[in-house]
């Protein structure tokens, strides 16, 4: 896995990016900033079994070709 992001250095604004006219964090740098052990993994498992929590304005994944652009 990479690096842990220094959290200190680090300014959440340039971890946001505009995707489908919406602002959005990519959940491998949620993981980082979480520190979380499993990676995205630990992320998407919560988002799985949490889906309650996480309502559709705040879930969504990036289709291959947006991926790639």
């Amino acid at each position: 896995m990479n690096d842990i992001i220094n959290i200190e250095n680090t300014k959440i604004e340039n971890l946001i990016y505009e995707i489908r006219g919406k602002q959005v964090m990519l959940d491998s740098d949620l993981a980082r900033l979480y520190g979380c052990k499993n990676g995205t993994k630990e992320i998407n498992q919560a988002v799985k079994n949490n889906l309650n929590k996480f309502p559709d304005r705040f879930v969504f994944r990036v289709t291959e070709k947006e991926f790639n652009v």
